[in-house]
């Protein structure tokens, strides 16, 4: 767990369920002890109201107090499904508070029929939405790469300007050992002239409308964020020679469905961090729009562009200012690359 957790979201639910539990043992022993004094008894309705949003706090106080009433399989029922119900908060934030906050790593054996032959094996890894990661853990991730022998490494976008935040995580990414190199694209949140300014700095290639021959027969591309310039794929693969093997980086996935990718073999996008609060993982964020227009096509992983050309989006590595990941987990992903 890499975060120091601080008062947020989680922190916030996780208190109000604590509250809503202890308030319905209370009202629970209360109405027991009316009864036991012949006063006048808490409402049976809101009782059982409590019971479904406090299950925990009605089983305790049925265990300890007994159940209220002559009406015991009808508050057995509410309590039982307030236990259920409770569950499903417990489960989303104990997830938010140990695996969401892990960065995992995704091996990948990737096959497309256009890759060189003499190119099999090949290793190239990709993370994007870097956002609040804190240096320390940016270090742990590229000494992780570095162990993992990788031949190119590829940014998504998304840095953090607040405190000059993106600088460092920017020195700790250059790091990163790739003979091949390491090559990034801004995002929606980037001052792309400061974030470039940085890149070259320490050595990493913005890609900027623009592309490079990688190798023999492998040609990187990548374009300007959707929402900040004008991404151009065309421009930006134009110097790609007939036959080449074609990747495509762009932060925003929405651009493979608003221009023409049929020149491009693949596509590598980051930008909706999975949904980032999701519903078992499902991301509900998605289909309110904003993020994307195509609700959940480009939540995460394997996708298709308007014309078929296959999209990976990945769910990125951190998070948005306060907001906490929820069942979409940090992850940088790495593909070895074969012909078919």
């Amino acid at each position: 767990m890499y975060r120091i957790i601080t008062f947020g979201i989680i922190e916030f639910f996780s208190l109000a369920l604590l509250a809503s539990n202890i308030w319905t043992f209370a009202l629970f022993a209360f109405d027991k002890r009316q009864a036991e004094k012949n006063l006048r008894r808490v409402n049976e309705g809101v009782l059982i109201f409590f019971a479904l949003t406090g299950g925990a706090g009605a089983a305790c106080a049925m265990l300890e107090t007994g159940v209220p009433g002559k009406k015991i399989a009808k508050f057995r029922i509410a309590t039982a499904a307030g236990l259920i119900f409770l569950l499903v908060p417990i489960m989303h934030i104990a997830h938010g508070l140990t695996l969401d906050r892990i960065v995992r790593f995704v091996e990948i054996e990737q096959q497309f029929e256009n890759w060189p032959a003499e190119l099999n094996g090949y290793r190239i890894a990709f993370m994007g939405d870097f956002h609040m990661i804190p240096h320390e853990e940016t270090a742990k991730i590229i000494a992780e790469i570095n162990e993992r022998n990788v031949d190119l490494l590829l940014l998504g976008g998304d840095f953090t300007h607040r405190n000059h935040h993106y600088q460092g995580t920017i020195r700790e990414l250059s790091r990163a050992t790739a003979p091949d190199g390491i090559f990034g694209v801004e995002g929606n949140h980037d001052c792309y002239v400061r974030v470039f300014a940085q890149k070259n700095f320490y050595g990493i290639t913005p890609l900027d409308n623009n592309g490079v021959s990688i190798r023999d027969g492998f040609f990187l591309a990548g374009v300007h964020d959707l929402w900040n310039r004008d991404p151009c794929i065309e421009t930006a693969t134009s110097n790609a020679t007939a036959g080449d093997f074609i990747l495509l980086v762009s932060h925003n996935p929405d651009v493979a469905m608003q221009q023409p990718t049929l020149n491009t073999d693949f596509i590598l996008s980051a930008h909706t961090h999975a949904g980032q609060i999701t519903f078992f993982g499902f991301p509900f964020y998605l289909l309110r729009g904003g993020i994307t227009e195509y609700g959940t096509r480009f939540a995460r992983g394997f996708s298709h562009s308007a014309d078929g050309t296959p999209v990976f989006v990945t769910t990125g590595v951190g998070d948005l200012y306060a907001v906490p990941r929820i069942l979409s987990r940090p992850e940088v992903v790495i593909f070895t690359m074969h012909g078919a």
